[in-house]
């Protein structure tokens, strides 16, 4: 099992990260800010305008750490990384099940079994923590109906047909979401999900919060030598992880949503952490997107009982083993791919 290292995420403008011996420098100005063990990563993100030297990158290559690139806005532009880990055999066998029409839609109806009871998770926990709060009768009509949905998905259905269950459900789903939102209502308001670029606080706090997932997504595939470009919800589309866009689904709303909340609720941002551009989109300032790093970390650390082995990790562990249940089940050790449920 591979154990939970940290990511190290720069976000200062002009930063640029070299190699000193075996370790990785973050230098702003001729000023050494940072210095880590690149042993003590497992990945290394930057933001906005963040240089790396040659040296640097090759040393990442060989330990096994990514590199990834983002905007300021947190969309990915580019990923740097060593040769791909694992078994021949095992990619193989994954790319047998991508041209398989029928298995690649049964390993869909998994995904989005752990996705919309995941989903409906984070409703009736509203529900049972919040008995007064407003919309509360909408909020059980949408449980209700996503109960439906999770038992349509007991029986097969096309790629077509799981894509319109899916799609029915998020829109249920985020049909409600803005009555969750206790706090601050004048600025995170939540009418509908948009993006590229996000158009309000909320939908650029969830935008943000689903880039680390795919980058953290990534990272466990590779590290089981699995091809995060392959998936089966998400077919191929040159530049887009496929895979990892398919495995994060079970993990939005449990852990992003749910922090995205937290964060609101709790009122530890607020509306003077974004900015709107003369463009209409919105993005996070630096102090805002630092708070939300920690916060992320910090919740990743968290120890959580996994659905299907009823064992204890650390909720960052939670995509490592993920990856490795999606190899078993390619290699033909397990039946069925089994999502993790959140409780």
């Amino acid at each position: 099992m591979r154990k939970l290292l940290n990511t190290l995420f720069v976000t200062r403008e002009n930063a640029y990260l070299a190699k000193q011996g075996l370790s990785v420098l973050v230098n702003v100005d001729g000023e050494t800010l940072l210095r880590t063990p690149i042993h003590l990563l497992d990945g290394i993100v930057c933001f906005g305008n963040v240089g790396c030297s040659p040296h640097l990158l090759g040393h990442c290559a060989d330990n096994n750490v990514s590199v990834s690139f983002l905007s300021d806005y947190g969309r990915f532009r580019a990923r740097v990384q060593g040769p791909v880990s694992g078994n021949v055999l095992l990619r193989r066998s994954q790319y047998r099940f991508a041209d398989d029409e029928d298995k690649s839609a049964e390993i869909a109806r998994c995904i989005l079994t752990g996705k919309i009871a995941n989903s409906r998770a984070v409703l009736q926990r509203s529900i049972r923590d919040h008995s007064d709060i407003e919309g509360i009768e909408d909020i059980k009509k949408a449980v209700d109906s996503l109960t439906y949905s999770i038992r349509k998905l007991e029986k097969p259905w096309s790629l077509d047909e799981l894509r319109g269950i899916e799609g029915d459900a998020a829109h249920v789903y985020f049909g409600v979401f803005d009555h969750l939102i206790r706090a601050m209502k004048e600025c995170f308001h939540f009418e509908c999900r948009n993006r590229r670029p996000p158009t309000d606080p909320i939908n650029a706090l969830l935008s943000f919060f689903y880039t680390l997932l795919v980058h953290d997504v990534c990272s466990a595939l590779e590290g089981v030598g699995l091809d995060p470009a392959v998936g089966y919800l998400h077919r191929d589309r040159p530049g887009r992880p496929s895979l990892a866009l398919d495995m994060m689904e079970e993990f939005r709303s449990g852990l992003a949503d749910r922090l995205a909340l937290t964060l609101i609720n709790r009122r530890q941002i607020d509306e003077h952490g974004f900015n709107k551009s003369k463009a209409g989109s919105v993005m996070m300032d630096d102090e805002t997107r630092k708070q939300v790093l920690v916060a992320w970390q910090k919740r990743k650390q968290e120890i959580i009982t996994h659905s299907f082995l009823n064992e204890k990790m650390p909720i960052g562990l939670l995509f490592h083993v993920q990856a490795r249940l999606m190899a078993k089940h390619l290699r033909g050790e397990l039946d069925g791919y089994p999502p993790f449920f959140w409780k």
